[in-house]
């Protein structure tokens, strides 16, 4: 097995128990949340075209009721705790909405606190995740292995897909929400095998001729955080760095949310129930989440070592300005689909890993708080401002696809940018100096 992952990844002596418990982690998260996606988008449709950017705004809401909730937690409580009580929580909840569907005739409000609770899931659970990566890896490790870890969520991003596509019509969408709970556990037995591993690496390098601050530190990797509950907040707002960050991924949520838009408005006037819809978005995401899977496996990790962090960062900014300029110029629904799985493929497979990249430098209370509020508040509000400007624009101004194509590729340009800066702060930056 190791001489397979070095064939695909440079991997140094012990890494590869980590490496594949965490590919592991990912893949069966990713599994269950992709199983959970096909049917959020086709719910969010049956609960109205019209509200789904108020929806946004309910997730923004959500995430702000919750993000001082997780700084207690981690303020609390070591990792080892709150990371799996985090996932259990999520996954008692799949089961709570299972039975609801269950009992009630009318979805309507149950398929907008569904659509609602999946959006925050989504993000709480990956950025759980990732905090954990940024903490056992450091920043040369991420650039070697943060690609190929990421093909865990591709690789899950198949499994969910297919399991909407074949069964979501012969079922109903509803039954695949216990199949999502069961993954959705049995990335907590493969996490556990991550946190022990670590575990284990610092003991090691404690025990070898390290200071004794080095062995201080060693030893105090399982303490909680401690700070305050809206500690997240301040590290934001006091850091250049991490504003950066903020709006980077403000202004990447602000490239998506318009493509999204567009396409459930099509797919609103093809599909007529919510199992057909399913089954179509799930066919969508098998074929992104292939493409990524090739692309992680075969190009980041390499990729990274030939042009560094900043030109990865900046890549599919770059792809989206002229993406979204070409649509300006011919719009139509195919080329809307092909843009909008190509931003999809180049998040996955660049920008997420590069993303979760630039937190290494970061201090440690700082990749699990800060990274946190940005990876789910401030993302969940670029999607609620994004959908309201949507909204906005086309039925307050009238913008038609050209017009939305000009303002998005303007979005992108500025995107990259910033991306470009970040890249370069982030290059030239000490572990725990920004």
């Amino acid at each position: 097995m190791t001489q397979l992952l070095r064939r695909l990844v440079v991997l140094q002596p012990g890494e590869a128990p980590a490496l594949l418990a965490s590919f592991a982690t990912l893949l069966c998260m990713f599994a269950s949340y992709t199983i959970l996606r096909p049917v959020r988008d086709a719910l969010g449709i049956t609960s109205g075209l019209d509200k789904i950017p108020y929806l946004f705004w309910g997730v923004f809401v959500v995430m702000l009721v919750l993000q001082p909730v997780y700084g207690w937690l981690t303020s609390r409580f070591p990792r080892t705790v709150f990371l799996p009580w985090v996932y259990a929580f999520f996954a008692a909840n799949l089961i709570a909405f299972y039975v609801w569907f269950r009992l009630e005739e009318d979805h309507t409000w149950i398929a907008r606190t569904y659509f609602v609770w999946v959006s925050v899931f989504n993000l709480f659970v990956v950025a759980a995740f990732w905090s954990l990566m940024a903490d056992v890896f450091n920043r040369e490790q991420a650039g070697r292995l943060f690609g190929f870890i990421w093909a865990g969520a591709s690789t899950g991003g198949l499994i969910g897909p297919a399991i909407d596509n074949r069964f979501a019509v012969p079922i109903g969408a509803i039954n695949l929400l216990p199949i999502s709970a069961g993954l959705l556990l049995l990335s907590l037995v493969f996490m556990s095998q991550v946190i022990r591993w670590q575990r284990h690496a610092r003991a090691a390098a404690a025990a070898g001729a390290r200071a004794a601050s080095d062995a201080a530190a060693a030893s105090g990797a399982e303490d909680a955080l401690g700070g305050g509950v809206w500690a997240a907040f301040t590290q934001v707002v006091r850091s250049p760095y991490l504003l950066g960050i903020a709006a980077f991924v403000m202004l990447m949520t602000w490239v998506s949310t318009f493509l999204y838009l567009e396409q459930q408005a099509f797919v609103a006037r093809v599909f007529h129930n919510a199992d057909q819809r399913a089954a179509f978005f799930g066919g969508i995401d098998f074929w992104v989440q292939a493409a990524s899977l090739t692309i992680q496996l075969l190009l980041f990790g390499r990729l990274f070592k030939w042009v560094g962090l900043r030109t990865v960062l900046a890549a599919v900014p770059v792809i989206m300005t002229a993406g979204y300029a070409l649509f300006a110029l011919a719009p139509g629904f195919m080329l809307l689909v092909v843009v909008y799985a190509v931003r999809r493929v180049g998040d996955y497979a660049l920008t997420r890993p590069c993303r979760d990249a630039l937190f290494t430098v970061v201090s440690r209370e700082e990749k699990y708080k800060a990274k946190s509020l940005i990876d789910t508040f401030v993302y969940r509000g670029g999607d609620a401002l994004s959908g309201s400007l949507y909204k906005g624009l086309t039925e307050g101004f009238g913008a038609g696809p050209a017009a939305i194509g000009w303002f998005g590729a303007a979005i992108s340009a500025v995107w990259t940018v910033l991306a470009l800066a970040l890249g370069r702060a982030q290059e030239r930056a000490r572990p725990g100096s920004l």
